[in-house]
């Protein structure tokens, strides 16, 4: 049996989907108000913030991905995260089950490198020092040989569905609403993003892989890392129509800091706007050759076709 904790995100349902088309019909799906995704899915509610709830939801699984995510809020983050994976960890140990911590870049420095899977962690927030601590937590556990585990590693979203981030937010749910779409700080600056349902396929073919558990790996993007004034292009191409949009400055996000929540919470984020933002697939790309990535022209053809 294979298990998905936190599955009621579009990582995790895409997640359960690829797991049920190339490689298992035992998929148990866990959350805190758990629903299947596939016929053949069992459920199991669960809030893994207690110990004996996550030992009960890994039970009996070879494999468990941890795919849960929580709002943006830096103080729920700060009192549950560890506290959550630290409990999963704890049940994967107990129940021998190899864990597949998927994990994003909050920990990486914002200043313009290339960020491959030996990039020094570097936070910028309060976020990102959680997700480090989160991150460091697996590396040790790996090298302790205690816990057979992997990590999965993506940059910023952009996708169908349920996707949330900046780019969906500010650009795709304005096309939507027929408003004007906007872009964070610069149009110019190279930027890696990932199509979701690559980053659940990408998963699930590691997660199913046995020599690449104990590494890290980076999850493959569009290797063209296209700027936001060339993406609004070809979105506009694609929706056959002159997409407007106008670049929001910093200072803008700093005074709604102080009014909006959201806004402060996507302050520590800033800063890879300002910078192009490239991350490296390389490792992945040579290890599977064959794994077929999305490009940004199809990615957006779906995403309007939706």
């Amino acid at each position: 049996m294979q298990t998905i904790l936190g599955a009621n995100g579009q990582i995790g349902e895409e997640l359960a989907r690829e797991l049920k088309r190339n490689y298992t019909s035992d998929i148990r799906i866990v959350s805190r108000k758990a629903q299947k995704i596939n016929d053949t899915d069992t459920v199991f509610s669960a809030d893994l913030a207690i110990k004996e709830k996550a030992i009960e939801a890994v039970k009996g699984s070879e494999i468990a991905y941890f795919t849960l995510g929580l709002p943006m809020d830096s103080d729920l983050w700060e009192k549950q995260f560890l506290l959550i994976l630290s409990n999963v960890i704890e049940a994967c140990k107990i129940n021998k089950t190899k864990l597949v911590f998927f994990d994003n870049t909050y920990m990486y420095p914002q200043d313009g490198r290339v960020l491959t899977e030996e990039t020094a962690f570097e936070p910028v927030g309060r976020k990102g020092k959680v997700r480090k601590e989160m991150a460091e937590m697996v590396l040790n556990e790996i090298k302790s040989g205690k816990l057979e585990a992997v990590i999965c590693r993506a940059p910023e979203f952009y996708g169908p569905a349920k996707t949330q981030s900046i780019t969906n937010t500010l650009l795709f749910n304005a096309i939507k609403e027929n408003k004007k779409l906007k872009v964070p700080l610069s149009d110019t600056k190279k930027r890696s993003l990932i199509w979701t349902p690559d980053a659940s396929r990408a998963t699930a073919l590691i997660g199913n892989t046995p020599d690449v558990f104990g590494q890290t790996w980076h999850l493959p993007v569009d290797e063209s890392h296209i700027n936001y004034k060339e993406f609004v292009a070809l979105a506009s191409e694609i929706y056959g129509k002159e997409l407007k949009y106008k670049v929001i400055p910093k200072f803008v996000f700093t005074i709604g800091a102080f009014f909006n929540k959201q806004a402060k919470e996507l302050q520590e984020l800033l800063p890879r706007y300002e910078h192009d933002n490239i991350f490296d697939d390389s490792k992945f790309r040579k290890r599977f050759p064959d794994f077929a990535v999305t490009n940004y022209k199809n990615g957006i053809e779906q995403i309007k076709n939706e």
